[in-house]
């Protein structure tokens, strides 16, 4: 009987042991494959940026006055890399071709835009990052970092790549595209958003422009004026949008929270104090009037009776004044109203017309840029729900508002009403303009910290310090002539 039964477990041990490692590190509860649909729409909902976060506040748009929640300290630390969404990225373009699909598909054309808007995310933020030696698994867990400069050129790469396999795809009505929740798996709105993101990164780069390697003034101007090559946004409707519902993604501010933040929030002088001083009449739709104003015999239609709080106060003296009705609070019937709220606008068409008039101001292309300058106001008006057909004269007959034509002063004016068209959509472009340009100035005290400076990137990750020092510490030392990761320390971008 013992010989049976030692024969019975040589067998199971022998069997086992014929078994490749890999077969063994498979979950079987696991799915071991996923449509290339199922990636796309996390790697779409993983590239949002929400309203009423940290982002907005940084981009003074609001203010909180309760420090058990949140204050307005620019004190960054970390960032996060972006390499989970690029290996689902990587992971979603295996699937597609897993499945049979061409080797040019819907999902590897917009793999190539995703790849850009990704590692641009990252090096925005941070400066070098690894991308040639980067998502290579075990066989180099030690990239070396790639220069931000080469960063951005691969991604315009990319998104002129991205352009040209989507309209290929467009012409031999060759769509397998699905799990798109934004823009309904239309490859003709794709197209029209990776146009106008290029627009985006070469605005981004005008420190830069005379970089005879990048050729920004050049790609501009090819992109707006060859429509048929490059479609971009025509309209508020092909707006690249996060729609809310009032289940699973309900608005950030919406009535289960009213209790919480409604009186513990305002709006921020940055943002709200230029809307009064433009006499811009979204100052009456974004914010309530200040208690203390209406008491002194303002009326909610007078403009002065709107008052944001400085970034740079300390939370002290905004608690109390907030208390005793000197500053505006957020608009809480529209913004704590429903769990709906407004769409979010991640890249869009307000965006692209400043950008464009800011183009046209620079002298990168020919055009009208009061005619751009013009359509990006009316267009925020319209998504606010302000009225242009009864406002519009007297509002743009202001010598503040009226365009003053190809000159720092009408730069500084299409830069300004661009940041108000950012007011709670676009992640961190407000306060990336803002870093590029320094319109509009941004507030700063004892309430933004950091020694009255707003930081200017993030520190690496953490763990960057410990499994891949040495080319950590040599993207520091060749970017910023020293080891240290500090946040004042200015990229190549914006020097």
């Amino acid at each position: 009987m013992k010989k049976i039964i030692y024969i019975v477990l040589l067998l199971v041990i022998t069997l086992a042991s014929c078994k490749k490692f890999e077969d063994f590190e498979k979950n079987p509860n696991g799915p071991g494959e996923v449509p290339p649909s199922l990636i796309f729409t996390n790697v779409l909902y993983s590239s949002v940026y929400f309203p009423w976060n940290d982002v907005q506040r940084w981009n003074q748009f609001w203010c909180s006055n309760y420090a058990y929640y949140d204050d307005q300290q620019y004190d960054w630390t970390t960032a996060n890399f972006n390499y989970p969404r690029l290996n689902n990225i990587k992971q979603m373009v295996a699937e597609a071709n897993r499945i049979g699909l061409p080797e040019n598909n819907a999902y590897s054309a917009l793999a190539k835009f995703f790849n850009a808007y990704s590692y641009i995310d990252m090096t925005m933020k941070l400066g070098d990052v690894p991308l040639k030696n980067a998502l290579q698994g075990l066989t180099n867990t030690k990239p070396a970092y790639d220069s931000q400069k080469a960063v951005f050129q691969q991604s315009l790469t990319w998104l002129d790549e991205a352009n040209n396999d989507l309209q290929k795809l467009i012409d031999s009505h060759d769509n397998s595209l699905a799990g798109d929740f934004m823009l309904g798996n239309n490859l003709e709105k794709w197209q029209k958003i990776v146009n106008a993101y290029h627009l985006r990164i070469l605005i981004t780069l005008s420190k830069k422009e005379s970089d005879t390697d990048l050729k920004i003034k050049q790609q501009f101007a090819d992109i707006i004026t060859n429509p048929a090559k490059y479609p971009i946004l025509s309209s508020m409707d092909d707006n690249l949008v996060f729609t809310f519902n009032s289940s699973t993604d309900k608005y950030p501010l919406n009535p289960d929270n009213y209790g919480f933040t409604a009186t513990r929030d305002n709006m921020s002088a940055t943002y709200l104090n230029t809307l009064a001083s433009l006499r811009d009449p979204r100052t009456f739709i974004v914010a309530e009037p200040a208690p203390a104003k209406i008491a002194a015999g303002l009326t909610a239609s007078d403009f002065g009776a709107y008052v944001g709080a400085s970034s740079g106060e300390s939370l002290d003296d905004m608690s109390t004044k907030m208390l005793n009705g000197e500053y505006s609070a957020i608009n809480k019937q529209k913004y704590y109203g429903t769990y709906t709220g407004e769409p979010c606008i991640q890249i869009g068409y307000i965006e692209q017309c400043f950008n464009i008039a800011e183009a046209i101001n620079r002298g990168w292309a020919s055009g009208n840029a009061e005619d751009y300058y013009t359509k990006g106001i009316q267009s925020s008006w319209a998504f606010h729900g302000a009225v242009v057909e009864t406002n519009w004269a007297a509002y743009y007959g202001q010598t503040l508002v009226k365009y003053k034509g190809n000159n720092a002063e009408g730069l500084k004016q299409i830069l300004t009403q661009k940041y108000l068209g950012f007011f709670q959509n676009s992640g961190w472009e407000a306060y990336y303009n803002n870093r590029r340009t320094g319109i509009p100035e941004f507030l700063t005290g004892p309430g933004t910290a950091n020694s009255g400076r707003i930081a200017v990137r993030w520190q690496y990750p953490s763990s960057e310090r410990t499994t891949n020092a040495d080319n950590y510490l040599s993207a520091l030392q060749s970017q910023f002539g020293a080891q240290n990761d500090d946040i004042n320390d200015a990229m190549w971008l914006i020097k």
